[in-house]
């Protein structure tokens, strides 16, 4: 049987509201220990993702304030997710093509968790977790 991203993923992601703020992103980030979080709207959909070196460039390094800025205002385009049935190989080559090491899990329009290369790592044949590394560093 095929193992799907929703197998191994890590279930009920935190999200950070369209409506917060990048403040409040950024400590969630530190709390949870993350790089990067999902934006969801108030549908509970997926708007983007919002990474800790967006904050940086697009928010502090541009003058911005971190206090009034919401995360809905740096979702930007369509956000580069995988399907909850998809299969481990599939999530593998999305993260590869698009250079990330966490991807958002959907299921129709709902977030239903994320999916890291660390969770990909532990429920992968381990003679084949060197080249799944190799694929997604960079």
């Amino acid at each position: 049987m095929m193992t799907t991203a929703r197998d191994i993923m890590t279930g009920g992601a935190e999200c950070i509201g369209e409506n917060e703020t990048l403040e409040e992103a950024a400590r969630k980030m530190k709390d949870l220990d993350v790089g990067s979080l999902p934006i969801c709207g108030e549908d509970n959909r997926l708007k983007g993702v919002l990474t800790d070196r967006d904050i940086v460039v697009k928010c502090l390094a541009g003058g911005s304030d971190p206090r009034e800025v919401k995360a809905g205002e740096l979702a930007e385009g369509k956000p580069v997710t995988i399907g909850a049935d998809d299969s481990i190989e599939e999530a593998i080559k999305t993260m590869a093509d698009h250079q990330v090491r966490r991807l958002p899990v959907i299921d129709g329009h709902d977030l239903v968790g994320m999916l890291s290369q660390a969770d990909i790592a532990r429920n992968y044949p381990e003679d084949r977790v060197g080249e799944l590394v190799e694929l997604i560093s960079y």
